[in-house]
């Protein structure tokens, strides 16, 4: 089953700086006992844009959906057997990247 691994990070008290290489050699791990499908970091909610076309035209809106203290920092998308196996690399990539982490299984 795949799972998303979203990470969140908190604009009052953000995680620590700069995590990337132990965030990389966790990757590399995960690459090679075969949870790895895909992660990426994402840039500060500033440079976000919402879009809206549920109307008659499309509603362009600079900057995050909702004004927040809390965001989503990044993803993973790993491929775990269980939930239990997910759960327990989510609290080694929380440690890792000094955030909180949310595991959330793909309908």
């Amino acid at each position: 089953m795949r799972y998303l691994i979203s990470v969140i990070d908190d604009s009052t008290e953000p995680g620590a700086a700069d995590r990337r290489p132990e965030i990389s050699a966790f990757n590399e791990r995960l690459m090679a006992e075969g949870y790895w499908v895909f992660a990426g970091g994402l840039a500060e909610t500033a440079a976000a844009t919402v879009v809206d076309n549920r109307g008659e035209r499309a509603v362009v809106t600079d900057g995050p959906y909702v004004e927040s203290k809390e965001y989503l920092a990044g993803v993973w998308v790993w491929e775990a057997p269980d939930l239990d196996v997910a759960l327990r690399l989510a609290a080694e990539a929380s440690k890792i990247c000094d955030r909180k982490v949310e595991v959330r299984p793909f309908a």
